[in-house]
């Protein structure tokens, strides 16, 4: 299934007891229609407050016998108003929505306005403070393309994990009415790893530190700036699977 929701109304994506998730309620929901699972397969963990267009779940449905388009009607008609499911496939029965995935990206929106603006806050980052330089963003973007140990930017996703990561594409672009929008690709992310890329080069844009700073954190040296973008710009908006390319 492809999935896409509002993470305002959610504590995150995996399952957590007494919390409200994406998970718990697709779960909730898919119990109402007759699935005897136990749980879900997701592609990968958001935090609370991020967004998704392209989420990815995979579950095992032996009771239903029904097309496809049907599962996805029946879903949504149980789904709040937060979640839905846009896309729904068979694939062979050894998938699986998280070790499968060759790439995640995600997107990242800020804007810089001095007054607030409530219809584009809850999914944008309202950026205080000094107006970031276009060119340093797309200039220190290309810093983190290739494989990097990104322990400076993010937290293993288990205990003995891995720091080092692919990224396939990193890249901002300018929108109208003061907007940026980061892009970023690859192979897995650490956690929070995203949030933390984009206020790193968001601090280098208003002078706040350096590209070198950037390049030697890479090498693990070095002390950089402390401090995570806000959940609520971040959305995961692709998964690829090679043949299940959406």
């Amino acid at each position: 299934m492809i999935l896409a929701y509002d993470g305002a109304g959610f504590t995150g994506s995996q399952r957590q007891a007494n919390s409200r998730t994406v998970q718990g309620e697709l779960e909730n929901a898919l119990h109402k229609i007759g699935w005897t699972g136990t749980s879900v397969l997701m592609a990968g963990r958001t935090d609370r407050g991020v967004h998704a267009a392209g989420q990815v779940a995979a579950f095992d449905f032996e009771e239903w016998a029904h097309p496809a388009e049907r599962l996805l009607r029946a879903l949504n008609a149980k789904l709040p108003a937060d979640l839905a499911v846009r896309k729904i496939q068979p694939v062979h029965a050894d998938f699986h929505a998280r070790f499968d995935a060759l790439s995640r990206s995600y997107r990242y929106r800020l804007f810089c306005e001095p007054i607030r603006d409530p219809l584009r806050e809850r999914f944008a980052w309202r950026l205080l403070g000094a107006r970031p330089d276009s060119d340093a963003l797309k200039q220190n973007a290309e810093v983190f393309l290739g494989t990097h140990d990104f322990a400076a930017f993010g937290s293993p996703t288990s205990e003995m994990g891995t720091t080092t990561r692919t990224v396939t594409r990193s890249e901002w672009k300018r929108k109208p009415d003061s907007e940026w929008q980061f892009e970023v690709r690859a192979d897995a992310f650490l956690y929070r790893m995203v949030r933390r890329l984009v206020f790193v080069q968001v601090a280098v844009a208003q002078g706040r530190c350096s590209v070198k700073d950037i390049q030697l954190a890479l090498k693990g040296q070095g002390i950089l700036i402390a401090g995570l973008a806000p959940a609520h710009g971040l959305s995961l908006i692709d998964v690829e699977y090679g043949s299940l390319k959406r």
